[in-house]
């Protein structure tokens, strides 16, 4: 019965209050218009600008850290470029005149201060063509005692100047007081001489 009479009250004031419950029937519509033309498809694209700015600034973070990466990559092979000119300069010898008075001369002078007999030395320049440097292959032959040759080999390792051992092999001496015979390959480069 209660459900009843209410029901009779809200049709009373409806009927008593049509013009003001008609209004806020069409507001309601109206602001229900509105959302759904006006409103949701702003929101829509603010978020899709929201995204859109947040996918910008994650390419701009990995926009700056390629240039730093090239930036960085650019200094180092500048560093690079001008480490080996100095390299070229200042450590190689410039011509085979100088390889060969480098080599030679401090070659003999290490045997003798290591208590080594300087047997004989090959020298050989190797052009390659795909290098702008030429190598000249050394054969150097050396007899004397075990500590005597590493002493030899140790002293040409930790020199200034720039020879690489490629090769060594040892044999027994023909006398019987526990000598050896060495034979070492070494290279040095120098740049090539432009015709």
């Amino acid at each position: 019965m209660d459900s009843m009479h209410g029901m009779a009250l809200v049709r009373r004031a409806v009927t008593e209050h049509r013009r003001l419950v008609l209004g806020l029937a069409a507001a309601v519509a109206l602001n229900g218009l509105m959302y759904a033309l006006v409103v949701y498809p702003l929101s829509e694209r603010v978020a899709n600008v929201t995204e859109r700015e947040r996918a910008a600034e994650q390419a701009l973070a990995q926009a700056t850290a390629e240039h730093r990466e090239t930036s960085g990559t650019l200094t180092g092979k500048s560093q690079a470029a001008a480490e080996l000119t100095s390299f070229y300069r200042t450590v190689l010898p410039q011509d085979l005149a100088g390889a060969r008075r480098l080599t030679y001369l401090r070659l003999a002078r290490l045997a003798r201060e290591s208590n080594l007999d300087y047997q004989r030395a090959t020298y050989a320049p190797m052009a390659d063509d795909g290098s702008t440097l030429t190598r000249l292959q050394i054969q150097l032959v050396l007899s004397g005692t075990y500590a005597d040759m590493r002493t030899f080999i140790y002293q040409l390792e930790s020199a200034s100047e720039f020879v690489v051992i490629d090769n060594v092999r040892l044999a027994e001496g023909a006398d019987d007081a526990g000598s050896l015979v060495v034979t070492l390959d070494l290279s040095t480069y120098y740049q090539k001489q432009t015709p």
